[in-house]
């Protein structure tokens, strides 16, 4: 059955009306802020979740992820303050945290943020020398992150942060460096050496002091032994003949002590003098050796005037 012209107005209305609605509603994601522009001029910033917007006078412009965003700055070559070209590369972290500012504060914001960052970097760059820029990398970071941080303020977006990810000179400057670089082990291994050479010879020098004290204290505690041992052997001859002589003197005083005295002197004298004729050619006698009885009696009288040892 055909529709009528009412109907068909109706549905019409209907469809139109249900497009507009749909063209109303936005559902805006999390941690997202979308610009509005309506009839060609900024209106309003949407932020998550469902918004509406008049259909036909009203569109999105902008979309901006308003999370922490890694993006790589591509190589460039610098010169250092003693004029040395050095490659520089590294990621930059950034946050946009207007999204108006960063919609109309300038043309590009990505594109302005990468050059800010290049131009900077150079000019850091050129305020240290290859050595500084090499162990200075902190430096050369703050550097870049203070100067976004005041200039990308207008175009809402805040730098959180820049890291050098390679800082590359030329191959002769890496040779001279690798070169520099043995050298330097080179003489802390040669210092090294002479050190344990310097402590080595200390040490045989303390190890050899303290064997010559060892050996000397050694020495003088073996002199004092024998000295001792010595004095000892000494005493005890000295007491062994002592008492011999005043068992001789006790004998002599006793009955017939005399007369055996006497022939064991004269025993003796006549040993004594044999021994000698038998151990030289050529013997020297005294003029009274025939008289052996006066040659005793010298002896007795000399034996006579020996006073007893007392202990």
């Amino acid at each position: 059955m055909p529709m009528s012209i009412p109907s068909v107005i109706g549905l019409l209305i209907l469809i139109w009306a249900a497009f507009t609605i749909m063209r109303s509603v936005r559902i805006v994601p999390q941690q997202q802020s979308w610009v509005i522009e309506r009839l060609g001029r900024f209106h309003t910033v949407l932020g998550s979740g469902m918004q509406l917007i008049v259909p036909i006078m009203d569109r999105v412009a902008y979309r901006f992820d308003m999370r922490e965003i890694p993006m790589d700055v591509p190589e460039q070559v610098c010169i250092t303050k003693d004029n040395t070209r050095l490659s520089v590369d590294g990621v930059l972290y950034y946050q946009i945290t207007n999204a108006q500012n960063a919609a109309y504060g300038t043309n590009d914001v990505i594109t302005a943020v990468v050059q800010l960052v290049q131009t900077t970097m150079r000019a850091e760059v050129g305020k240290l020398a290859l050595d500084e820029c090499l162990s200075q990398r902190e430096t050369l970071n703050k550097g870049v992150v203070d100067v976004l941080t005041d200039a990308a303020t207008g175009w809402g977006v805040k730098v959180l942060r820049y890291e050098i990810r390679n800082l590359t000179p030329p191959d002769e400057i890496q040779r001279a460096m690798e070169l520099q670089l043995t050298a330097e082990r080179q003489k802390r291994a040669a210092i090294a050496k002479s050190e344990g050479d310097r402590q080595q010879a200390i040490n045989q020098s303390e190890g050899q002091k303290q064997s010559q004290i060892n050996n000397a204290d050694g020495e003088r505690q073996a002199a004092i032994l024998r000295a001792e041992g010595e004095a000892q052997a000494i005493s005890t001859v000295a007491n062994a003949t002592a008492n011999a002589i005043n068992t001789i003197a006790k004998a002599a005083a006793g009955e017939g002590g005399m007369d055996a005295l006497h022939y064991q002197l004269a025993q003796q004298w006549v040993d004594q003098w044999g021994g000698i004729a038998k151990a030289s050619t050529v013997t020297v006698v005294p003029a009274s050796m025939g008289d052996l009885s006066a040659m005793v009696g010298t002896l007795m009288s000399q034996a006579g005037n020996a006073k007893p040892v007392s202990r």
